[in-house]
């Protein structure tokens, strides 16, 4: 099971969550974060730090937000890696 990165990050797209994560699968769009579902290891981290609570585990995302499961798996591989804190999009 992977964590996902759902509809509260667009356009905000804070940062405190990928300086906890200890296997470096978020990855940086032009509007959000995306969790790399190969390579999340569940290990909920990242969960408590996001201020919008947009990190779901993929079996728990809100029915509205469930294609947010395919959309981190498929623009994870297509955006860089990102370890440290940034200024986020809606400051």
């Amino acid at each position: 099971m992977t964590h996902v990165v759902c509809q509260p990050c667009y356009d905000c797209r804070y940062t405190d969550c990928v300086v906890v994560c200890p296997v470096e699968c978020f990855y940086e769009g032009e509007h959000m974060l995306y969790i790399h579902p190969d390579e999340c290891i569940d290990c909920e981290a990242c969960v408590p730090e996001c201020p919008v609570e947009a990190i779901f585990l993929a079996d728990n995302v809100p029915e509205e937000w469930r294609d947010y499961i395919r959309i981190n798996a498929e623009m994870a591989p297509k955006c860089p890696v990102i370890t440290e804190k940034k200024t986020p999009l809606c400051e």
